[in-house]
């Protein structure tokens, strides 16, 4: 099989032609070195879009952040944050409040 640069990029970062994110919905982001809530306003081949956005420095137990809405640490952006979607390792939708105050 002979592969082209092309089809080892599109097979390390994807098409960019589907995922499963949804629009409008609020989510946890874990990237590689870093945690984001939001409401996800866009998506693209390289990008995702947050509105209502936070850094979350320090999420404490991961679990009960998840299933509780408590966070350590957070830091509101004061407008929206864009997130490659390469560094991204996983999202879970945040079924709670947007965190807009530093803590």
């Amino acid at each position: 099989m002979n592969l082209t640069l092309s089809d080892i990029r599109d097979l390390i970062v994807g098409t960019g032609k589907s995922h499963s994110f949804v629009i409008g919905s609020k989510y946890l982001i874990r990237t590689v070195t870093m945690h984001y809530t939001g409401r996800l306003e866009s998506v693209t081949d390289s990008d995702i879009v947050l509105s209502d956005a936070a850094w979350i420095a320090d999420t404490g137990r991961y679990s009960e952040a998840l299933t509780k809405g408590s966070l350590a640490e957070v830091e509101p952006y004061p407008g929206d944050v864009i997130v490659s979607r390469g560094v991204i390792v996983d999202a879970a939708i945040w079924d709670h409040g947007l965190p807009r105050e530093t803590k």
